[in-house]
């Protein structure tokens, strides 16, 4: 199979802005270019869900957590990133692209061939946006889910170490929490 000639070009904003949902599903564009992503297990589309439910009853009105949608981290070269769950402020819902001050917390669910970019590539992103909270959640072949809570340093501009939750979420930050991830 021959990929399309526009996965081997850079792709600008404007381009992207004109594509259907249905050109955009499953891809990011990091540096303008198109990036596929794999469809994701059951276990890492439950996760998200958890997450997502939680944070947003914990968040309040204020707030709202969903998933599958561009972040545009930044315009030249195009990044469009879609974090696993997102957590931004409700009166931007019809914002889109959604914007880094728009959001709060960023949470990507580890899965095989997405270590690297999850673990350093993605979280040195959202840092550089200026998303203040980032958590990692790590899926064990045996056992529960490992979550790595991370917060931004304005002064650095990276992310520093927060809490590690194994199988239950019980955070102060950015706002108490509590997420039961053991029952999968």
């Amino acid at each position: 199979m021959i990929a399309p000639a526009w996965m081997h070009e850079q792709v600008t904003a404007e381009q992207y802005d004109s594509w259907s949902e249905e050109q955009r599903a499953g891809i990011e564009i990091v540096d303008g270019m198109v990036v596929v992503s794999p469809s994701a297990s059951k276990r890492h589309n439950r996760l998200i869900k958890i997450l997502a439910v939680a944070l947003e009853a914990a968040a309040g009105p204020d707030w709202n957590a969903d998933f599958d949608f561009d972040v545009r981290l930044q315009d030249v070269p195009l990044t469009n990133r879609r974090p696993d769950v997102v957590l931004y402020r409700a009166d931007t819902i019809d914002i889109m692209p959604a914007r880094p001050e728009h959001i709060l917390l960023v949470a990507e669910v580890i899965s095989p061939g997405s270590e690297t970019t999850d673990r350093i590539v993605k979280a040195e992103q959202y840092a550089r946006a200026g998303i203040s909270y980032y958590w990692r959640v790590e899926q064990p072949p045996a056992g529960v889910p490992v979550v790595h809570t991370y917060v931004l340093d304005p002064a650095t501009g990276a992310y520093r170490d927060g809490e590690v939750f194994t199988g239950v979420v019980d955070a102060v930050a950015p706002f108490p929490v509590k997420i039961d991830l053991a029952r999968l």
